[in-house]
């Protein structure tokens, strides 16, 4: 494709050379840049590509996309010069696959907690319906039916272009995405058409990047603001912050609530721990799934596929199919009658929902054991708040590892520890191994045992190594033991 067709929606401020030059690819990481290719110098957080455009240019960038013009240009090169580089990027790659997501229903879920179940099921259920969908998510990444472990919640904006150039190319008609508030103010979803937008709430997270909690609002925000006046916001209502998000979008805003009048509707009217009877604009429903957290997510799954137009009936019958998002509330019983729950809950909100859950449904004779630790270089505020619920609300916790990254899992359990209080139940194990297999054997029949944390991950990461782990697998071994 040629210069000028990449660019034609990018505001260029400078051009060294002819536009019209053809480029073979579209390239932001210096290593992988190839013969005829165009380099994008981004600003990231660790890194700014401006330092390697000399790099970019020894392996062969036909052209140089940039902020600031390098004082040395190799001959041949055509420099470019555009304000936002991140911006330029995701513009870029939209026109260089061929605008994917306009031949695409694109639904982005933005939120705190919520967003993997509400794409998760959305991409189910539309297949369920008969339909070819795409998924974009923290756990997997789908093209139809073929899915491969995901590396990112949203991934860079050539991925994700050509993911979505993918999907069109087999047929899909929709894709399920979620929209990260990184991803957002890094301008990777820049671009991107959207048919619509979820929010399912916003609670403590990502202070360690937003540094504010008003800087992560905005961040959200920031993708209402973006949509076009066609597509709709489906905002939740029950979060206060839900009418903060479409203060300025131009999309249809439409509300969904389990407590409030809303457009849509809806209540939970019985709950076992196999499952739970919805009320969906006054239809009765039920699903295998347990909390007000998933109701609410199962509702704005439901008012979503409303607002695609399909068919309630049909909707309301695929969704009594659908089951539990990988590491999101999954449950077993072990042949002695323990309950191990594991779930992804990595923030005090969705940690307070899970155990709530959990001791709604739990008669009062029965114990909730609960191992919980929390992660390595990321938001350290949250440290204490969620020992503090585990501890507070469980008959037992057990402070452990999560991903202690390039922290000393020691030090991260002492900043949990600080939170506890008088009275308060807690252990404290280093060894996320170890704290399963004891929570495992201080469980009796009819106790549950509440793994938190980790959900679908896999891998413990340790001083940038990822070594295998498996909550789930950790658990069926200590019920053997």
């Amino acid at each position: 494709m040629k210069i000028r067709e990449i660019l034609e929606e990018v505001e260029v401020l400078s051009a060294t050379g002819d536009m019209e030059r053809e480029i073979r690819a579209l390239a932001f990481d210096s290593r992988k840049v190839g013969q005829g290719d165009m380099f994008f110098a981004v600003e990231g957080g660790t890194s700014d590509g401006h330092d390697y455009i000399a790099s970019a240019v020894e392996r062969g960038a036909a052209a140089v996309v940039c902020q600031k013009l390098p004082a040395e240009q190799a001959a041949g090169v055509i420099y470019i010069k555009v304000y936002d580089s991140n911006v330029a990027l995701g513009l870029a790659a939209d026109a260089f696959y061929g605008h994917p997501s306009r031949n695409l229903k694109l639904v982005g879920v933005t939120g705190t907690n919520g967003k993997t179940t509400t794409a998760t099921l959305l991409y189910n259920l539309f297949r369920a319906l008969g339909y070819e969908a795409g998924l974009i998510s923290t756990v997997r990444y789908c093209v139809g039916g073929s899915c491969t472990e995901s590396t990112h919640t949203t991934p860079d904006a050539l991925r994700l272009n050509a993911m979505m150039a993918e999907m069109t190319a087999c047929g899909c008609e929709y894709c399920f995405m979620e929209v990260s508030s990184h991803s957002i103010v890094q301008h990777r979803i820049e671009g991107l058409t959207f048919a619509g937008a979820i929010f399912t709430n916003i609670t403590h997270d990502h202070l360690d990047y937003h540094k504010a909690f008003a800087e992560y609002i905005r961040a959200k925000k920031l993708f209402f603001d973006s949509l076009p006046a066609g597509a709709f916001a489906l905002v939740n209502i029950d979060d206060k912050n839900g009418r903060v998000m479409v203060q300025n979008t131009r999309a249809e805003v439409k509300t969904l609530s389990m407590s409030t009048m809303a457009d849509f509707r809806g209540r939970v009217t019985e709950m076992r721990m196999d499952g739970m009877l919805l009320a969906l604009d006054g239809r009765e429903l039920w699903v295998r799934f347990l909390g007000r957290f998933n109701a609410s997510n199962l509702l704005g799954v439901y008012g979503a596929a409303r607002l695609l137009g399909a068919d309630t009936e049909e909707v309301l019958t695929a969704m009594s199919g659908l089951g539990a998002v990988d590491g999101r509330f999954e449950y077993m019983v072990s042949p002695g009658g323990v309950t191990a729950i594991v779930d992804y809950a990595h923030t005090p909100d969705a940690l307070q929902n899970v155990i709530g859950t959990i001791n709604d449904i739990l008669p009062p004779e029965q114990k909730l054991i609960t191992v919980v630790g929390c992660g390595g270089n990321r938001d350290a505020t949250k440290r204490p708040v969620m020992a503090h619920i585990a501890a507070s609300q469980s008959d037992m916790a057990i402070l452990t590892s999560d991903n202690p990254r390039f922290e000393e899992p020691e030090e991260i359990i002492a900043q949990m520890k600080a939170g506890l209080a008088p009275g308060d139940r807690s252990l404290a194990i280093v060894d996320r191994r170890e704290a399963i297999r004891t929570a495992i054997a201080l469980a009796r029949r009819g106790d549950v045992v509440l793994v938190a944390g980790k959900g679908h991950e896999n891998y413990q990461d340790v001083k940038g190594v990822k070594h295998h782990f498996d909550d789930k697998e950790e658990i069926a071994k200590a019920v053997k033991q």
